[in-house]
């Protein structure tokens, strides 16, 4: 969320952004609200006039009643009832005012970094680098699927008779493989200074609204009935809020966090949810990094991030690019964001395994969530960062390992978390 100081004096700035992200139908917005924001200024500005005139008549009555002059008294007292009443309709149109102007401010998206590329939506995402060379076999790749069940690692049948479509049982050496992978990424911050963090995986929906977009959460999130608790994506949700009304000293930025929850999603949209395989589903695990830090270290911050995402993936032998995601693929919230892609040699091209962004302060000032330092009190700027995320990761994992006879071979880093195992046979 911006400032609405920054919107009032810079109008023309906020529209251009508007327009940079294909967003057009907003930039009525942008007037609206400065006019909701003058006559709220206007409001606050009267009702501390009248505040002043109330005490100047307040303290003259008692000298009134001092001096024997009760009729005047009792008109000055009959002022003070009128301003009263007049403050209350003040007071009430001011919040009511101020509930609009929040309102707009939460869909007037973030003003993107100068170096986002321009464009309408994903595919024009711009590669930025590769890592690794992408490998194609000479012999087939099975798809993803195929490969758990010569493993006899999955089981949809049934999690289609306990959960429906998007669900699914991972068994044996797949659902080992999946856990020691998540055990690696969290071994792997932790041994890079991140502090290790299990979250809660439901949140308020005043939480919500503050690290995400409204459009975001009607896609995304699970609501339970009858209680104000939403499940959570994913964990930068409950971490970022766990910080919600809170002043952070300044000594104790920056704050780097990596932490693991489950994650749920609606999935909502015209992509649905995967049939067969495992890509797009429901519910998933991931292994995430959160940092809280001064503005001017956000962007190196940033490039910290995404650069241990793909050194962790190369850890694991798989191939990587980074994607730099163009204006109009930007949540409203985010300044600047890249994807990590994963060399898939079935398909011959990269798929989405993980995201970096930096938020700037608008998750701060949602929240509420500030520093105090030498020169006064500031929002923070917050990032975050996906470390693992499995299936998806599995499912990298099995294409780039998967061997002519059928093998599945262990990189050297990740054979401590699988029992010292240096290849998993199949079927």
């Amino acid at each position: 969320m911006l400032d609405i100081k920054f919107v009032r004096e810079n109008p023309d700035v906020v529209k251009e952004n508007i327009k940079k992200k294909y967003q057009d139908e907003k930039l009525e917005l942008v007037d609206k609200v400065i006019e909701l924001d003058k006559k709220s200024r206007e409001l606050k500005a009267n009702g501390d006039n009248l505040r002043s005139e109330r005490k100047k008549i307040s303290d003259e009555i008692g000298m009134l009643f001092k001096n024997g002059k009760k009729e005047e008294a009792e008109m000055a007292k009959s002022k003070v009832t009128d301003i009263n009443n007049q403050l209350v309709s003040m007071e009430e149109e001011e919040v009511e005012l101020n509930k609009e102007i929040r309102k707009i401010m939460l869909t007037i998206p973030n003003i993107i970094d100068a170096s986002v590329p321009i464009g309408k939506n994903d595919t024009e995402n711009v590669e930025i680098e590769k890592f690794g060379d992408p490998v194609v076999p000479d012999y087939e790749i099975p798809y993803h699927a195929d490969i758990l069940e010569k493993m006899s690692g999955l089981d949809k049948e049934s999690s289609g008779r306990t959960s429906g479509n998007g669900f699914y049982y991972l068994m044996g050496n797949a659902a080992r493989l999946h856990s020691a992978m998540l055990t690696y990424a969290r071994d792997y911050m932790i041994n890079h200074g991140f502090t290790y963090c299990i979250p809660p995986f439901m949140i308020r929906s005043d939480v919500v609204s503050g690290v995400m977009s409204f459009t975001e959460m009607e896609n995304m999130m699970y609501k339970i009935e009858g209680e104000d608790l939403y499940l959570i994506g994913t964990s930068e949700h409950s971490m970022i809020g766990r910080f919600k009304d809170q002043i952070i000293k300044e000594s104790d930025l920056p704050i780097n966090l990596t932490s693991y929850s489950p994650c749920f999603r609606k999935e909502v949209g015209a992509h649905g949810i995967e049939e067969r395989g495992i890509y797009r589903v429901h519910q998933f695990e991931k292994q995430e990094m959160v940092v809280l830090c001064k503005p001017e270290d956000s962007m190196d911050w940033y490039n910290k991030m995404w650069k241990l995402t793909v050194d962790f993936f190369r850890s694991l032998e798989i191939p990587v690019r980074t994607l730099e995601c163009c204006s109009g693929d930007l949540a409203d919230l985010k300044v600047k964001s890249c994807d990590v892609e994963a060399w898939s040699p079935r398909q011959q091209k990269y798929f989405e395994v993980g995201s970096c962004s930096t938020l700037g302060d608008a998750q701060a000032r949602r929240l509420g969530i500030r520093t105090k330092g030498e020169n006064g009190t500031y929002y923070v700027h917050t990032l975050n960062n996906t470390v693992l995320a499995s299936p998806r990761a599995l499912i990298a994992f099995l294409e780039n390992h998967y061997q002519k006879d059928g093998t599945i071979t262990i990189p050297e880093a990740l054979r401590p978390y699988m029992g010292g195992m240096s290849e998993i046979k199949t079927n």
